[in-house]
């Protein structure tokens, strides 16, 4: 049997259920497929796809490419859009059977079934290898997935604190040949933007495992998260996780078997708990997305709720280039466009700052950090994003932060306010006026 594996968001050798099932071949062609599109602009004025991510993406990949050579495979970058290149490669090289990952959202879906329309004689198989859960080993049904994270969890608890689904699969040491080495044509992609700013993530998974390692037992910094994860400029106060986790150069399932070895072995307190509570919030969201699929895009949001906003040219772009009256916010932007990352605290600040203060759409925010975060996924991005605005999973409806108490709290020497240069722009009146403003209905 020849096989095509499709890589997309699973570039990793280790607990990999998708690429275990491929190697179960006589032929295997491992592909990577660049969609020109994701360099594009898109409906709310933002590419799919920023420089930042774009980099950390074409790291990962060369990691994943130097680890299958070690192993006699190759990997085949094409650029294109996939709905073309994969049924190329099909009809190339006699496959006749095809296997990758199941995603969240509606264009990857979309994708899949023209493929499979495409190519009605192919065996086509999708695995869960993004999440710690399989749809079987959920505690209930998708149709009946919670409202709230709240319930999702105190179901998912109920299963033993971290649930059934904890066995990794091992790292695979050997996979079929491919059969032939064809030439791709990667040198169409765009070129690779050298990184502007000191503070940036490697992309790869001999990376995304080493910091999972140092975060646990080098520096022992998963013993004090909780208290430490709301700060905006420290390197340690937070996992970083999510860059590796998101393009899937990580596994969901070796963080969570990392914070029961390092509970066994060393201390298990709130905070060493409290990274397990954030990973079963990525979790949720990705049923979140996988249930709800188109409806996590609207603007009314899962709950259908109606929220008539304007949309203001100058005011997105203002917060865009930190030019807002909120320093705060200005700092968190600053860093975002410069390095690709804010913090969760932060992320929250200038999202609540979006949608109150300057009364946008919140779609226009979730599509300006697609493009710029290196860790964007697309069902924690929207996921949140409706969950701040009110339309989503937050029973409690909209969250407006104090942007003045925050901070004074979070930034009380203006240390970080200073660094990012959140009053060195020169905020745009938010009442301003032109003939590109129109009502959202």
């Amino acid at each position: 049997m020849k096989t095509l594996y499709w890589f997309t968001r699973d570039l990793r050798l280790h607990d990999n259920a998708a690429l275990l099932a491929a190697a179960r071949s006589d032929m295997l062609l491992c592909v990577y497929v660049v969609d020109p599109r994701w360099f594009a602009n898109g409906p709310f004025q933002c590419r799919g796809m920023g420089e930042h991510r774009w980099r950390f993406l074409w790291q990962s990949l060369t990691d994943l490419e130097r680890s299958l050579r070690n192993i006699g495979q190759r990997l085949h970058i094409a650029f294109g859009e996939p709905e073309r290149k994969i049924p190329e490669l099909v009809h190339q090289y006699g496959i006749n059977r095809m296997i990758r990952s199941r995603l969240p959202g509606t264009i990857e879906a979309q994708q899949w079934r023209t493929v499979q329309q495409t190519l009605p004689d192919i065996v086509m198989q999708e695995f869960e290898t993004l999440s710690l859960f399989t749809e079987g080993t959920l505690p209930m049904p998708l149709s009946d997935l919670p409202a709230t994270f709240s319930q999702f969890r105190k179901q998912v608890e109920k299963l033993g604190e971290r649930g059934p689904d904890m066995l990794r699969i091992r790292t695979l040491t050997a996979l079929p040949p491919p059969p032939g080495f064809p030439e791709d044509n990667r040198g169409d992609c765009p070129p690779i933007p050298e990184p502007a700013c000191a503070m940036s993530f490697q992309g790869g998974e001999e990376a995304g495992l080493q910091r999972v390692r140092a975060f646990s037992f080098g520096n022992h910094a998963i013993a004090t998260y909780k208290e430490t994860r709301n700060a905006l400029d420290d390197w340690e106060s937070s996992s970083k996780f999510s860059p590796w986790l998101a393009n899937g150069s990580l596994s969901a399932r070796e963080v969570a078997a990392t914070i029961d070895d390092y509970e066994q072995k060393e201390t298990k307190n709130e905070s060493t708990y409290w990274l397990w509570f954030e990973l079963l919030w990525r979790e949720y969201f990705y049923w979140y997305a996988m249930k709800h699929a188109g409806r996590l895009f609207c603007r009314d949001g899962v709950q259908r709720k109606h929220r008539q906003v304007t949309f203001y040219g100058h005011r997105f772009k203002a917060w865009c280039e930190g030019n807002t009256h909120y320093p705060i916010v200005n700092a968190a932007m600053n860093q975002l466009r410069e390095t690709g990352y804010i913090s969760n605290r932060a992320r929250q600040l200038v999202a609540s700052c979006l949608v109150h203060e300057l009364e946008l759409d919140w779609r226009y925010g979730a599509a300006w950090f697609e493009q710029q975060l290196v860790d964007y996924d697309v069902a924690s991005n929207y996921g949140n994003w409706q969950y701040l605005a009110g339309v989503g999973a937050d029973p409690r409806g909209l969250r407006q932060f104090n942007l003045d108490k925050q901070a004074q709290q979070y930034d009380p020497e203006g240390h970080y306010i200073e660094r990012w240069r959140g009053t060195s722009g020169q905020p745009v009146g938010l009442h301003t006026v032109d003939a590109a403003d129109w009502p959202i209905l």
